[in-house]
């Protein structure tokens, strides 16, 4: 007798009481075993760091970048980009309580830059997919660029401030032209966000090929900082607990550094005078509570202070000579604080911003 008639016959027949509960046992442990395999896997790519698994029906694709100039016009009477310095201005008043906070008009906001050697405007990655430049004289929304579909988790400008690059949760990367708003180029490896296949890759900004990759971590990377003004080492941490310093186009890692003190590092912040790669034991801060949030960690431009953010939404200012907390505030609600810069051209001014969606200024 086929299969198909057995099926057949069963549909019609009656089947005994015992049956029927013994199959109905199999299809709920079935259906509890498909979902506790689903729950361990957001679990997993949670707690190293990693985006959600895509949704069926979900659009792979990039979305059409958009951008907003919010004033009037982007040259002013001199013929002047909105983008350079205005005349007359050297740095931010403190003193000036009109300016203390740049509300941000949408979701929070995750990472903010400052424009480098002037620190005239700021950058800003919100949890709504857009970024915003905004003047830290005015206090008012430059520009809004919007290309990304999920929450962007961090951005940099390049070195003279005319370009910025952005990251998000929705696996792309983008580069920017500050001024214009235009995307200069759109890439998507196939693990994106901190390179989730234990792997920093190098991409060509021109070709969107990539050129190198170094492949030595044993788990998710979650850091990738720049050592030197010309860009010829980098220090990458990574949740398998290790620090590797490499040679810029070189797949071999230079240094190893590991302690079976170390915890894994979310974050790293380079010293304005440090040049050394040593674990220092002395040199622990402790006071803050940082579990479960990439809290971002500042040096002042002179190296004496620094600045932390905790999970509570407090800032906390430290010694660094003596490692002896200096103030200690509350800075944000309904949620951390957790990005923050220091003013390249004012050493007493520090930024920070939090998922209440302000961003405030402090001296």
């Amino acid at each position: 007798m086929a299969a198909d008639s057995v099926t057949a016959v069963e549909a019609d027949m009656e089947l005994h009481p015992r049956i029927k509960a013994k199959r109905g046992r199999r299809l709920v442990e079935s259906a509890d075993d498909c979902k506790k395999k689903r729950l361990d896997l957001m679990v997993e790519r949670k707690m190293a760091h990693l985006p959600p698994p895509r949704l069926e029906g979900e659009n792979t694709e990039a979305v059409e970048p958009t951008t907003v100039f919010h004033q009037h016009k982007e040259i002013d009477y001199q013929r002047r980009l909105w983008i350079l310095l205005p005349s007359g201005v050297k740095g931010v008043d403190p003193l000036d309580t009109k300016r203390s906070c740049l509300f941000c008009a949408q979701k929070g906001v995750h990472c903010i830059r400052l424009f480098p050697q002037t620190g005239h405007l700021l950058l800003s990655a919100g949890l709504d997919g857009s970024c915003k430049v905004w003047s830290v004289q005015q206090g008012q929304v430059m520009r809004t660029y919007n290309g990304h579909t999920a929450a962007v988790r961090d951005v940099q400008f390049n070195n003279d401030g005319t370009k910025f690059v952005s990251v998000s949760f929705d696996r792309y990367l983008r580069l920017w032209d500050t001024e214009s708003g235009k995307v200069l180029g759109t890439y998507t490896p196939i693990d994106m966000c901190r390179c989730f296949n234990n792997k920093v890759v190098a991409y060509d900004a021109t070709t969107g090929k990539i050129t190198q990759e170094y492949n030595h971590h044993l788990a998710p990377v979650n850091t990738i900082t720049f050592v030197e003004d010309n860009g010829t080492k980098m220090v990458t941490s990574s949740d398998d607990k290790k620090v590797l310093v490499w040679e810029w186009d070189i797949g071999v890692p230079i240094k190893y550094i590991s302690d079976p003190t170390m915890h894994s590092m979310p974050l790293i912040t380079m010293h304005p005078t440090g040049e050394r790669y040593s674990l220092q034991h002395k040199k622990k801060m402790e006071g803050h509570n940082t579990a479960g949030y990439a809290c971002d960690i500042i040096v002042s431009p002179d190296g004496r202070f620094v600045c932390s953010r905790d999970a509570n939404g407090k800032i906390c200012f430290w010694v660094f000579k003596k490692t002896r907390m200096l103030q200690k505030y509350h800075a944000h609600d309904k949620g951390p604080a957790i990005g923050a810069v220091w003013h390249p051209v004012e050493p007493s001014v520090v930024f920070t911003c939090g998922w209440d969606g302000v961003i405030k200024m402090w001296q």
